[in-house]
């Protein structure tokens, strides 16, 4: 996951602003039936905000350019997303539009305790009735106060430098570099996230020794060096840091005295180090000529097969309002917003006329790392505290996406600079490579292509690579599906034999859990609803016809789940039990209620293997289950909060706090469902992992929800009737066939059209003076 909170590099500013974005298809428009009230705040609304902080005198705000450690500045701002209970007369009916409204997350540096707060900034637009007010209300411990353990990490990098350069003889002897902090270094410092806190006054975290790749590709996180170091950052007064103890081939030394002592004596062996080469980069590493028909993917130089859409105006079968980020495809409609924390999401999902999500979208994402040695032991991520916004970088035409995708920017304001990522969303529409339906007997063949439409970002949160889809199918069918690529973190194999693979020299593949949380506010037929649990379970029993004798078989048990506290829930073993969002008040004409089933699709549905975390505390609340079920509350919007991971025994919202015995029975329910992956990295991960194996899905499907197969109103079906004279008529049901000729060359993407960012300076305001500042964190 990510590298640590240490500070970013950026290429050099480049002045002028972007043409030529490239890509994007046209598709046909549409007008939104409402405004996007979801949608995040548009640069001049930032702008306007973030000024308007800057005139509350009692921030006492400095300018994000010129802050410091020691000032106030405004981390981000962003739109504080509409209550659903104000939203949805308006969603509804077009009555009571909810007020427009901005939030803020303030650092708060000027304080021998530092924090951070968050605030509320309406109504919107900037007016002399707008206010500054207290946001604790979405919160799980009564305030967004959160207090900043790691405030001067300027300052704890420099002095993790000096540390090593108080032993640079032993570092140049054991691991054949230097760490001194300059620009030449061949080593980099850093370690453990979240910080450990011993007693509510001590800080204290372990740090270790990474080589610096030399070349362009960023493998890092693959060259662990094998020695680490503990020290003690209580406080914001450097002179009173200092140096706990060294652990090198699993020996603790108390001391830099008593390290030195041990290597001055020749007691150290020295380990394996992992070094640079090839191995870590993801460039081609076949022949360099074309060989024979015998040889390790012989024909890999030849063009493969080429997603093309039909030509013509006809061509792309979906619309779009760009303004509003509003689709339309086949039976469905959605919205789609973004946010700087959770990236891209989903609003008003409507499958034939009918809203069945409010919501979807991702929560939180953590990896947990385990480990003999103390940084990987140390090491759980919650990613939105780096954010997924910010590094959903563009999307690149023929391989993240089909090139006759639809693309669309995203947006965040974070440090005074509105980011616009260029192309970050794509909207493509494709053949899933199996029919939905088919049949075949003696007298006919019925098959019906399975087009599925998706909608695709991803994300680069340090050294992982994270491929976000909601794709759509004909039958009805919402997948959420989440892939992971890019470079594992690893460790130094030392010491870590029963925590993963020995995969490369001295490298462990470093074990660790993904978990992804997204939560599904799920409305079948209104927002008065039911969770189901049907069973499927073995019995013994007699029937009238069975003249008393036993029969083994099995039964379908239906129950419903109709309390919080029983709403924490795993995956039945052998996939037994169905979990059913239902209106038991619309029922078909049947008398089946109508409903919405939730069911892992690509992986068994995940929760962390690590319950009682060490290091999370708090703040993972949300991983212990697979899914759970609660009662919508306005005031309990996000499973997690961004700043939780300053102190995660303290987080700004608890998951655990939602549950509070409320009643399940035709309310208002949020499924929060979680994906991701037991990552063990093998060989294969090298140098990255591949999305094939590391993905999860989970599908919301309908349930009695209709009276038959919905793709049966798709016209791609096809019946031949034969019989032993052949083929005696075709259907295919007024369905149009592609024509005319493909120009191949549409096909091929422009690869020297990708761009970094456009960024603005919000602080002072200066919209004609875009700039590129594309930041990683690895």
């Amino acid at each position: 996951m990510t590298a640590s909170k240490r500070p970013s590099t950026s290429p050099a500013r480049v002045s002028g602003s972007f043409t030529g974005l490239g890509w994007s298809a046209t598709a046909p428009q549409v007008s939104a039936p409402h405004e996007n009230i979801w949608q995040e705040l548009t640069d001049d609304e930032a702008a306007d905000v973030i000024a308007f902080l800057h005139n509350q005198t009692d921030l006492n705000l400095t300018a994000a350019a010129n802050a410091g450690s020691w000032d106030n500045s405004i981390m981000r701002v962003e739109v504080l997303t509409p209550n659903k209970t104000d939203a949805l007369p308006y969603v509804n009916n077009a009555i009571n539009k909810p007020e427009r409204w901005a939030r803020a997350t303030i650092w708060v540096g000027a304080t021998i305790e530092p924090y951070i707060i968050e605030y509320q900034i309406g109504p919107l637009p900037i007016s002399s009735n707008s206010i500054v007010t207290s946001l604790d209300w979405l919160t799980t411990k009564g305030t967004t106060f959160q207090r900043n353990y790691d405030a001067d990490d300027d300052l704890t990098t420099e002095f993790m430098f000096n540390v090593s350069v108080s032993i640079q003889d032993i570092v140049i002897d054991l691991l054949n570099g230097t760490a001194a902090g300059g620009d030449d270094d061949d080593l980099d410092i850093w370690g453990i996230d979240p910080l450990w806190h011993p007693s509510p006054d001590t800080t204290v975290q372990w740090v270790t020794f990474w080589r610096i790749p030399s070349s362009l590709f960023d493998g890092e996180t693959l060259m662990p060096q094998g020695l680490y170091f503990e020290l003690n950052t209580t406080g914001r007064d450097p002179s009173g840091w200092s140096v706990i103890g060294w652990l090198y081939r699993d020996v603790f030394y108390n001391s830099t005295e008593s390290f030195r002592a041990a290597w001055e004596a020749g007691d150290l062996k020295k380990n394996t180090l992992n070094l640079e080469g090839p191995w870590i980069g993801t460039d081609y590493r076949g022949p360099t000529t074309k060989v024979g028909a015998n040889s390790t993917m012989w024909a890999s130089e030849k063009a493969p097969p080429a997603m093309v859409p039909p030509l013509g105006e006809d061509g792309i079968r979906y619309k779009v309002d760009v303004d509003n980020k509003y689709v339309e495809w086949m039976d469905f409609s959605f919205y789609i917003a973004f946010r700087r924390d959770t990236g891209m999401r989903l609003f008003d999902i409507r499958y034939r006329g009918e809203r069945i999500v409010y919501e979807l979208g991702l929560e939180e994402a953590i990896a947990h790392y385990a480990g003999n040695d103390p940084v990987q032991s140390g090491t759980a991520y919650l990613d939105t505290f780096y954010g997924f916004g910010p590094y959903a970088f563009q999307l690149l035409a023929g391989y993240d996406c089909p090139t006759y995708a639809t693309f669309l920017n995203s947006t965040f304001h974070a440090d005074e600079i509105s980011t616009t990522h260029p192309n970050s969303i794509c909207l493509f529409e494709n053949d899933q490579g199996y029919l939905i339906q088919r049949h075949t007997d003696d007298a006919y063949v019925s098959s019906t292509k399975n087009i599925a439409f998706t909608v695709r970002s991803a994300s680069t949160v340090g050294n992982y690579d994270y491929n976000f889809d909601y794709t759509f199918y004909l039958d009805g069918t919402i997948e959420t599906v989440v892939r992971a690529s890019g470079y594992i973190q690893s460790a130094h194999y030392y010491g870590n034999q029963d925590y993963g693979y020995h995969i490369h020299s001295g490298l462990s593949g470093s074990m660790h859990d993904h978990v992804l949380t997204f939560k599904a506010d799920v409305d079948v037929l209104g927002t008065a609803n039911s969770f189901a649990n049907h069973t499927v379970a073995p019995i013994t029993t007699t029937y009238p016809w069975s003249r008393g004798m036993e029969r083994s078989t099995m039964k379908l048990f239906r129950d419903y789940i109709d309390n919080e506290d029983d709403a924490k829930l795993f995956w039945p073993q052998n996939a037994r039990s169905m979990f059913i969002v239902v209106n038991k008040n619309e029922t078909n004409e049947f008398g089946e209620p109508r409903g919405y089933r939730i069911m892992p699709s690509k992986g068994p549905g995940m929760h962390a293997t690590i319950q009682n975390s060490t290091n999370l505390l708090n703040s993972m609340n949300f991983a212990t289950h697979a899914l759970y079920v609660t009662r919508q509350k306005d005031t309990e919007p996000r499973a997690s909060n961004a700043n939780n991971d300053y102190d995660t025994a303290h987080p700004v919202v608890d998951f655990a706090a939602f549950f509070d015995s409320e009643s399940l029975d035709q309310e208002d329910l949020v499924v929060w469902f979680n994906l991701g992956m037991h990552h063990v990295p093998h060989t294969g991960d090298l140098p990255n992992t591949v999305f094939t194996t590391a993905q999860g899905s989970m599908q919301i499907l309908p349930h009695n929800y209709l009276l038959h197969d919905p793709s049966r109103d798709s016209r791609q079906t096809v019946r031949i009737d034969y019989n032993g004279s052949g083929v005696q008529s075709v259907h295919t049901f007024g369905a149009d066939f592609s024509k005319g000729l493909v120009n191949m060359t549409s096909v091929v993407p422009d690869f020297w059209v990708y761009h970094g960012d456009i960024d603005v300076r919000k602080f002072p305001y200066d919209p004609q003076d875009p700039f590129n500042d594309t930041e990683s964190i690895v």
